[in-house]
């Protein structure tokens, strides 16, 4: 069983509880006292006392501190109860906390949560286009559609794939539900459990966890501010391990932003083709480039099947359109059976308004202006952090997507600092959820993907301060 770093106090906190020693109401010590006195961090303390509160022992009181919950449940008839408690993972709550929504509107000004903010996704168009499917496709809509996706959409998608030299064979496409799924059907064909694959590093936390429910085992790549994907790390990590697969986002990579060059691409296809190595394409950010022409996928320059290429419209679109797809290369006769069983089919209105947008252009209208928007997003994101941030902070620009990545002057107290930053309502996501083995500490990355309010712009400045 995984043992957390924070079970040093909470078990001891238990014991008492249980065996009467802290009774009902009993004020339990502050966040710091149990940092200064376990010599841990603020976050691994704060994540403890959220496992006290799931276990019902503990209520936390805003602006008072935590206290012995006033009817702890401390029978043994707990194992009769119509409803067993249900166990979580800590660790994968609070980062899931860390980069997900609080819903909480004007109260906080989100820079975490790596989608388009409600005020650049294009809801009239979204909208009005969902009702002119609706009414001319009526009931169809409500039957079940091809387990691999609607034929007139991957059509589309092969010739928008086309368009920046591309090829991408209808046959090996499948249409999933989200980016995410679409990693996990990828990982799924070409992995089994306790298999070697390669991730980047830093690597957002959604992929590391279909990597950790796969039960898959990791080497990390470096991903060199300015270089990028070490793809000599990578050849050097194929010469001693058996590994199965690689997985990149070559194209505005989440969240240090970078861009592989054309020649990078083919190198690390090169080491792919020369040890075997499914190399499985995130493409999720493709469309977003800040200049010049859309990047190029590398599925552009394989002929071999070896890549596995997958996107989605929740980026670009809207969070909530649910369409994404996978070009499975030779993997197809079995990314097509794991599809297949996590659900016969996505959303036919999501389909048909996706394939609505593509067949009239109007999606290519709207990614002209989202990505200008982003650029202005991204250039005055960094022109507020380069103000009001300590004079030693590193802020690595992007060419393209949504992501800056941040790195604080060694320094700082990045557990002060993110309390400080919740205190005003700001929030970041934290370097360490972007890596395994907990690296990253001194980095955030900022989303830069809605409209910078006066008040949004007011926030930025104040987290600033926050760790001068």
């Amino acid at each position: 069983m995984k043992v957390y770093k924070f079970e040093a106090f909470t078990n001891a906190i238990e014991k008492n509880i249980r065996e009467g020693i802290f009774k009902p109401g009993h004020k339990l010590p502050s966040v710091r006292d149990l940092k200064a006195q376990y010599q841990t961090s603020i976050s691994t303390i704060q994540q403890g006392y959220e496992y006290l509160v799931a276990s019902g022992l503990v209520e936390s009181v805003p602006k008072s501190g935590y206290f012995v919950s006033n009817r702890p449940d401390l029978s043994n008839q707990q194992v009769k109860a119509k409803h067993r408690p249900v166990a979580r993972d800590a660790i994968f709550k609070r980062h899931l906390g860390l980069t997900t929504s609080l819903k909480e509107g004007r109260h906080v000004s989100e820079f975490n949560v790596a989608a388009p903010g409600d005020l650049l996704i294009p809801q009239k168009l979204l909208l009005r286009t969902m009702q002119q499917v609706i009414r001319e496709q009526g009931a169809g809509l409500l039957r079940y559609y091809p387990s691999n996706g609607s034929v007139e959409l991957k059509e589309n998608i092969v010739k928008k794939a086309a368009v920046h030299q591309t090829s991408i064979n209808p046959d090996e496409l499948l249409i999933t539900d989200g980016a995410l799924q679409a990693l996990y059907i990828a990982l799924s064909a070409v992995c089994n459990a306790g298999d070697v694959i390669a991730v980047e590093s830093p690597c957002v936390f959604s992929v590391l966890e279909v990597i950790r429910v796969l039960q898959l085992k990791v080497i990390e790549i470096p991903v060199d501010p300015y270089a990028g994907f070490d793809v000599d790390f990578l050849k050097k990590a194929c010469r001693t391990n058996v590994i199965k697969a690689v997985v990149v986002t070559p194209n505005f990579h989440n969240p240090t932003g970078i861009l592989m060059t054309d020649e990078q691409k083919l190198a690390l296809l090169s080491v792919a083709h020369q040890y075997n190595v499914a190399l499985i394409e995130n493409d999720v950010y493709g469309d977003l480039n800040f200049h010049g022409q859309r990047p190029s996928m590398i599925k552009r320059f394989d002929d071999s099947g070896l890549v596995l290429s997958y996107a989605s419209y929740a980026k670009t679109l809207a969070p909530g359109i649910r369409v994404g797809w996978l070009a499975a290369g030779k993997f197809m006769q079995r990314a097509e059976q794991i599809r297949f069983a996590l659900g016969s089919t996505v959303s036919p209105l999501y389909q048909e308004t996706v394939n609505r947008l593509l067949t009239s252009n109007s999606y290519d209208r709207h990614v002209r202006s989202f990505r200008m928007q982003l650029a202005k997003n991204a250039h005055l994101a960094i022109h507020l952090l380069s103000a009001h941030f300590p004079e030693k902070t590193s802020i690595l620009s992007p060419s393209g997507g949504y992501n800056i990545w941040v790195k604080m002057p060694d320094e700082t107290d990045m557990d002060h600092f993110y309390d400080q930053c919740g205190k005003i309502g700001v929030r970041f996501t934290p370097g360490y959820t972007f890596s395994f083995s907990g690296a990253f500490d001194k980095y955030f990355r900022l989303v830069f993907a809605d409209k910078f309010s006066p008040k949004r712009m007011e926030a930025l400045q104040l987290a600033g301060q926050q760790a001068l």
